[in-house]
């Protein structure tokens, strides 16, 4: 499922080729026929994301809320950044040049090439944007017709974006809008810091949740996944079986603290980064491979990189849940 840090590169990539501009909207899977007629047309005004919720505003004072979920993704083609956090103030840094290489501090493993500016070019590469990012490469004539079950299409002049398998798509109001942000946890990049601070201690230090489970329940904090989840509670050598009121409250403030900076490293790098300390040559393979990117993460029965114990993966509400059990106890 994709975390806070792609959430808020996406709204970033609306942000830079979409705001400002007239949007046609259509949904080529046809469910979501009905709102796409709603927005249609409409120039885009906002982008924003908060959590693992997505929200895109129109001219016309409605939005588009979308929830990635365990299965969506979007797809963006045309004219494109690969990275749009290091867009400059023309906003083009970070994006790759038609010879295929990457300029700036774009971090992906894939090599691709910029589109041409006008309808109807042959362009090649697109981009996934959802867990993870990957370019593809192709050649395709612009407007690329809609690969797989898309369900709702936002096309602009020179960039598109497809969206499949959301768990949530809808248009809503302004007034939804705040209702649904106001049922959710702090956001580093949204919230002000010391307010969001004192929101997450005060959810947490109430209640005899597990913290395991505190930090993955979005009205406690957004954008916290199972990644996130299991590195925050290592680097802070936390059971994760410790009731949320029994976590020392310099503890709960430090894990937001925590919270803030790894996911400032995932939104600029575009990976959910955990290890500090790195060499230059460990922090290229961990930028390459997830495998060198974790302290404990999808490594049931490894040794942990600290004491040697393996590392324990257990069920809890669904997920799996993984940690050290010496350094985490």
């Amino acid at each position: 499922m994709p975390e806070g840090h792609s959430v808020h590169r996406i709204a970033r990539q609306f942000a830079l080729h979409f705001v400002g501009k007239k949007v046609t909207v259509t949904s080529p899977q046809g469910r979501f026929a009905g709102d796409a007629q709603k927005i249609d047309g409409h120039a885009m005004i906002a982008a924003k994301a908060v959590g693992k919720q997505m929200f895109l505003e129109f001219d016309n004072g409605l939005w588009l809320r979308v929830h990635l979920g365990m299965y969506g993704a979007w797809d963006f083609a045309g004219d494109f950044t690969a990275d749009a956090t290091t867009a400059s103030a023309n906003g083009r840094m970070g994006q790759t040049n038609q010879r295929g290489t990457v300029e700036g501090s774009v971090i992906v493993d894939s090599r691709g090439e910029d589109s041409l500016a006008s309808m109807g070019a042959p362009r090649v590469t697109r981009l996934r944007m959802s867990e993870s990012e990957k370019l593809e490469p192709g050649s395709y004539t612009f407007p690329p017709e809609p690969i797989g079950a898309v369900r709702v299409r936002l096309l602009t002049e020179d960039t598109v974006g497809d969206l499949r398998g959301p768990t949530a798509c809808e248009v809503i109001t302004a007034h939804e809008v705040q209702a649904d942000i106001d049922r959710l946890g702090p956001d580093p990049l949204v919230d002000p810091l010391k307010k969001g601070e004192e929101r997450f201690v005060a959810a947490v230090r109430k209640k005899s949740t597990p913290i395991g489970l505190l930090l993955m329940d979005q009205t406690v904090v957004s954008g916290i996944g199972n990644v996130y989840r299991a590195e925050l509670l290592f680097r802070a050598r936390l059971d994760p079986h410790t009731p949320g009121k029994d976590v020392p409250e310099e503890t709960v403030r430090a894990l937001w603290k925590d919270w803030t900076k790894l996911l400032k490293i995932g939104v600029q790098t575009g990976q959910m980064l955990t290890m500090d300390g790195l060499s230059k040559t460990q922090y290229a393979a961990a930028l390459a491979n997830r495998e060198d990117r974790h302290w404990v993460y999808h490594r049931t029965g490894l040794p942990c990189r600290v004491c040697g114990t393996p590392i324990v993966m257990e069920i809890v509400a669904s997920r799996k849940l993984y940690y050290c059990p010496v350094d985490q106890k």
